[in-house]
């Protein structure tokens, strides 16, 4: 890799830690398991093997390696979702560490734009529509009492 190449890289590696440190943040200050550091690894880490998948191995095929991506991160959501007391927890952290994936990949191909607008979308959805949850489960709580 020429050294131009390697500086853009490098810098495109720390903007997918800055993109995936604002979904880490959310996670963070609301107390879950995994929160800045795990998701800036994942995004960080998913950004450096999509752009070894494009340009260290040749002529092979760069979706091999970037394919792997998302087996990998099973085992990361498989650990972060529990069951206790018979309710299941972690499934939103689990899919945030999924789609911060997303954006790794997303600025290791180039598409930092892409991985920009991604980043902003999940951040909404993790630091907005708990809120629309909370007034849909309190509207179905009172549904239910107006029942009885």
């Amino acid at each position: 890799m020429s050294l131009e190449l390697q500086l853009e890289v490098g810098l495109l590696t720390l903007l997918s830690i800055v993109l995936s440190g604002v979904v880490g943040m959310n996670r963070e200050r609301i107390d879950h398991p995994a929160g800045l550091r795990t998701h800036i690894l994942v995004g960080m880490g998913s950004c450096t093997f999509t752009i070894l998948s494009i340009y260290a191995f040749g002529e092979g095929d760069p979706g091999r390696v970037a394919s792997q991506i998302l087996p990998g991160l099973g085992f990361l959501g498989a650990g972060a979702i529990i069951k206790q007391r018979g309710e299941i927890q972690g499934l939103t952290t689990a899919a945030s560490l999924w789609a911060t994936a997303a954006i790794g990949m997303a600025v290791g191909t180039g598409a930092w734009v892409l991985g920009i607008i991604i980043a902003v979308l999940i951040w909404t959805v993790l630091g907005f529509l708990w809120h629309f949850e909370v007034y849909v489960l309190e509207t179905k709580d009172q549904d239910d009492r107006d029942e009885m």
